[in-house]
């Protein structure tokens, strides 16, 4: 086995945080680096199965192709919410800081489908599990359904970086935190409509993957709220758009282990909050995670992710944790 296909390997333990983030060569260069020893022909062949069986963030299907992906999230948020309450008739305001440790448990399924050789369709349910430990609150519900485009418009070529441009929509099919009382229940979704963009590179410097993206998510504003903060009728809220980037690095330490670390940050511009009496800007707020993950081919076509990080920024998680490998049903497969 050469040092050259390893780092194929390693494309396929990067971790994202969802498909704004994600990096995406084509499965058409690893199988141009794979055939380049023809005494390798037995382990190439398994190493492009796992290729292809590993997170379809990172690569596209050939026409026809469908993938099924679990994977298990959990984060950890420690925060302190500052509200103002009217008291009284007249204009006078009390400040009362509520101490928040939500735990969140994820359960994913992301279903592919290879539209063309260099285009696949994503869909991403969420089930999702959350515990106020602080306030002693919990909910159960459907999270945020995603749906994702991505496209390689140009072939991949042996020694130059590969693009790939994703669109994403977003659908508040979660509970809505503008649907709720905000002192007894929690939400499971953003409560929004969101449409976004990007690209994403990479490029193999054997046995290293670099790879980088850059994306802007617009999030629709939400009308028709009638919701009581702070003793103040809410009514419509403009969520700010939001820009993200990241980028790192993964190394194969052989055909069955990688390693892979990067940095991933967005940042969200001032969201508006329209009340009955008044219009009120919020605060920006930039989000800062590092991540690691070990990626570990239990089978010539199966493979295991696991990641763990922690956030560098007053609006990040304190702690991320996370598994993913792909799920095998019979029938799934294109014949």
């Amino acid at each position: 086995m050469g040092v050259k296909g390893c780092a194929w390997f390693a494309m396929l333990t990067l971790v994202v945080g969802g498909p704004l983030w994600a990096d995406e060569p084509s499965v058409d260069q690893a199988r141009e680096a794979l055939s380049k020893k023809d005494d390798d022909a037995d382990s190439a062949k398994a190493l492009e199965q796992v290729f292809q069986a590993a997170e379809k963030s990172y690569t596209l299907l050939k026409k026809g192709e469908r993938t099924l992906t679990y994977g298990f999230d959990y984060s950890l948020v420690r925060d302190t919410v500052i509200e103002t309450f009217r008291t009284g008739n007249n204009n006078v305001y009390s400040v009362v800081g509520q101490s928040e440790a939500q735990h969140t448990f994820t359960n994913s399924f992301t279903f592919d489908y290879g539209v063309w050789d260099n285009l696949t369709f994503s869909v991403r349910l969420p089930l999702i599990a959350k515990y106020d430990t602080e306030r002693e609150l919990n909910a159960y519900s459907l999270g945020d359904l995603s749906a994702s485009l991505r496209w390689q418009p140009w072939t991949s070529v042996r020694g130059k970086p590969v693009t790939t441009l994703y669109a994403t929509l977003g659908l508040p099919t979660g509970t809505s935190p503008y649907d709720i009382n905000s002192e007894s229940d929690l939400s499971t979704g953003s409560g929004y409509y969101s449409l976004g963009g990007g690209a994403n590179l990479s490029y193999v410097i054997d046995p290293v993957v670099l790879f980088g993206s850059l994306g802007y998510t617009y999030n629709l504003p939400v009308t028709d709220i009638s919701q009581v903060r702070g003793g103040r009728r809410l009514e419509e809220v403009d969520p700010g758009s939001t820009l993200s980037f990241s980028m790192g690095f993964a190394y194969a330490l052989s055909y069955d282990v990688s390693l892979s670390t990067s940095y991933q940050m967005a940042h969200t511009f001032k969201p508006t909050y329209s009340f009955a009496d008044a219009t009120l800007e919020g605060t920006e707020q930039t989000s800062a995670v590092m991540n690691f993950s070990l990626g570990l081919r239990t089978s010539p076509d199966y493979i295991v992710n696991i990641n763990a990080g922690f956030g560098m920024t007053e609006d990040s998680p304190d702690v991320l944790l996370g598994v993913s490998m792909p799920l095998d049903i019979k029938g799934l497969k294109a014949q």
